[in-house]
Order: C-alpha cells, then structure tokens, then sequence
C-alpha cells in the first residue's frame, strides 16, 4: 500500500524540476549545464559550424560576382566551360604529316594560299 509521505516527496521532486531547484543535486540549472565542459564544446561546435556556413555564402557570393563580372552565367559555367575544352585544339587529336600535308594541297587547289606561302608551310611540315 503507498503511504501519503512518499507520494508528497514524488510532487515535491516534480515541482523542483520546474523550478530548477539548485539544491537538488539531480536537477542542474542551466547556468551550470554551461558552464561545464560539455557546454564549452558544444559553444565551440556551434560557432564552428556557423562560421562554416557564413563563409559558404561569402565565397558563394563572390564567385557569384566574378562570373556576372566575366558575363559568364554561373549556372551553365561547368557546361559551358566543358563545351569549349571538347571543341578546342588543345584536345583534339594531333594531325599527322600526311594530313597537313593533304589539307595543304587542298588549300593550294582552291586558291586560297599562293605559291611562296605553300613553299613556307610545305618546308615547316616537313621539318617537324
């Protein structure tokens, strides 16, 4: 059978939980919740994970700035960029003599390159 006493000392417990007894050494304020070491950490993380995110949005702020900057269009920046390294020379694929060659004669047939100039770039292939 529960007796009267015990069940005064339950309410009273939860009284002091609301209250934030400090005489009670099961119920810690919140000033010593803190101040304790875990608080200190805790401060630390979080101003550390809030730094983090106040520079995300400044670099991402600035780098927004230098593409509009460059008239460049920060969301097809990879794409384009990707487009012109896949349609450059640097990437393509080096044309052997008898090409240059070829596309040379090519160019003396229709015209376009006089006899001195097919002279000079007929002698620097072939030097290559």
């Amino acid at each position: 059978m529960i007796s009267l006493p015990s069940m005064n000392f339950e309410v009273q417990y939860v009284e002091d939980q609301f209250t934030n007894d400090t005489n009670n050494p099961l119920v810690p304020n919140s000033f010593e919740l803190f101040a304790g070491g875990m608080g200190i950490f805790f401060l630390v993380v979080m101003l550390l994970v809030a730094g983090v995110f106040v520079a995300a949005i400044v670099l991402w702020v600035r780098n927004y700035r230098k593409a509009k900057e460059a008239g460049a269009d920060i969301f097809t920046l990879q794409t384009d960029l990707a487009v012109k390294a896949a349609n450059s020379q640097f990437l393509a694929p080096a044309q052997t003599k008898e090409q240059k060659l070829a596309e040379l004669d090519g160019l003396k047939r229709k015209g376009m390159v006089t006899d001195e100039e097919y002279s000079a770039a007929r002698m620097k292939i072939l030097s290559e």
